[in-house]
């Protein structure tokens, strides 16, 4: 493998809304808090495992040869697993994948995470099939406007100290705008445009095992993925103020098309 504005509205958290608070635009293992997906409804969800089929991390599939994930989880030799839903159980739909090439953004640092670039790219060995459990995500056009809540969905735990789930989850985080989010009492310094921050409620967030997966968000009824999940608090996840942190795929779509044409 080669790797080369209105009324004021509700508030959750102080600063965190559920209407919207939208970021400026710029051209680790399960949900906690959240719910039991319907089985492929989620069909560019990919799970990115070791050779030895152990679940290590989320991804998505954007085109029928290549997976979209976290640079972060990237450190040894993987497949990844489509059509994926209960990780245990073989039902039919799964579509086993070798790796050809990883290829991770040239600005990633495993020494600094929060300098951003936690995006990379995986070229599959075949080509995916598509059919209902198996999809191809839509990334996001440059310029579109997050709404004010998008859904995470990966196979993360199930709480910070808690056990991994076999079945895929989800949960609806609210964004939380640049400003907020860089504001010392929440990420400070740490937070980048060139990220999307997601929960702070202290209730819902990523978790161990989600990293690398979609950031769901339905704009004019479509889902598209605007981000990669890339950090939590470490065996905590659900902390006010401190919402789940995701690399903003508008940020990285020209650097993408480069790469897998």
């Amino acid at each position: 493998m080669d790797r080369i504005q209105g009324a004021s509205p509700p508030v959750l958290a102080e600063g965190l809304s559920i209407q919207p608070r939208y970021l400026e635009d710029v051209p680790q293992t399960r949900v906690v808090g959240g719910e039991e997906a319907k089985p492929h409804a989620w069909p560019w969800q990919v799970s990115v495992q070791y050779l030895s089929g152990q679940h290590t991390c989320g991804g998505t599939l954007i085109k029928t040869g290549w997976v979209m994930t976290a640079a972060h989880c990237l450190e040894g030799d993987y497949r990844v697993v489509l059509g994926e839903h209960i990780l245990n159980t073989s039902e039919g739909t799964e579509q086993i994948m070798k790796v050809s090439q990883v290829i991770i953004h040239p600005n990633w640092s495993f020494k600094d995470r929060f300098e951003g670039y936690d995006i990379a790219l995986l070229k599959l060995s075949t080509e995916a099939t598509l059919n209902s459990a198996v999809q191809l995500a839509a990334l996001p056009p440059t310029g579109q406007i997050l709404p004010n809540t998008c859904i995470i969905t990966g196979w993360g735990r199930t709480s910070g100290n808690g056990s991994v789930s076999n079945v895929l989850k989800q949960a609806s985080l609210p964004i939380v705008d640049q400003k907020t989010c860089s504001r010392p009492d929440w990420w400070g310094s740490k937070a980048k445009p060139i990220m999307i921050c997601a929960g702070g409620d202290g209730l819902k967030s990523g978790c161990n095992g989600d990293s690398g997966g979609p950031l769901n968000c339905q704009v004019d009824g479509k889902y598209y993925v605007h981000g990669v999940a890339s950090m939590d608090i470490p065996n905590k996840c659900t902390i006010i103020k401190k919402p789940s942190i995701f690399t903003r795929v508008s940020a990285f779509i020209d650097w993408i098309n480069s790469i897998t044409g």
